[in-house]
């Protein structure tokens, strides 16, 4: 089971908060899941069962700081454990399009990961997709909230792509082999850090 944490709404969809769900949809279009007719919304998650691989992918559309809710009843239902849970979220302490795989650990105050964390302990891997802090150094409710600036934007595909080629590895292939992807990846050259226009 892959889960993509981020915000439910239009108002939040180009957010640095929802790379986890663009990571999910970037998933799906993969595994050519019909985007309209494939995602079916239950126990407030929108959810697809993609049986060719038996890979359950989901997108808890609670809001971020509950995120643990319908992420539990969703593995509760199916009966997985917590250590086949990838979780794929937003995190400001690595630098924008940076790669972080981890079986375990804390929260590091991502709130969407607390909520998880509530519900399934600390024992739960996770992929981490750097959004960075910003030169600008405003408010992280802010940043996390706040859309991508253009030198951002024009990588962003290239990095949701890398945060896919991650998660479908530890769905293949295992935790060792993302993470051996994952960890070193890098953005050459990353971009230069600029405003919202």
């Amino acid at each position: 089971m892959i889960v993509g944490l981020g915000n439910p709404g239009p108002a939040y969809a180009n957010t640095r908060h929802n790379v986890g769900f663009m990571v999910a949809d970037e998933i799906a279009r993969r595994l050519g899941v019909d985007a309209a007719a494939g995602w079916k919304t239950r126990d407030r998650a929108r959810q697809i069962h993609v049986r060719t691989c038996d890979l359950l992918l989901v997108e808890p559309q609670s809001f971020m700081n509950e995120s643990g809710v319908p992420t539990s009843l969703v593995a509760s239902f199916y009966k997985i454990p917590a250590t086949r849970i990838l979780v794929v979220y937003d995190e400001l302490d690595l630098p924008f399009g940076r790669l972080r795989m981890r079986e375990s650990g804390t929260s590091a105050g991502h709130n969407g990961m607390k909520s998880i964390i509530k519900y399934f302990g600390i024992e739960i891997p996770r992929l981490r997709i750097g959004i960075g802090r910003g030169s600008e150094g405003g408010d992280a409710i802010d940043r996390v909230l706040g859309g991508f600036t253009p030198a951002e934007r024009a990588e962003l595909p290239n990095v949701i792509a890398a945060g896919a080629d991650a998660a479908l590895l530890w769905a293949d292939h295992g935790f060792e082999a993302a993470a051996n992807f994952a960890n070193p990846w890098r953005l050459h050259p990353p971009p230069q850090e600029a405003s919202n226009p």
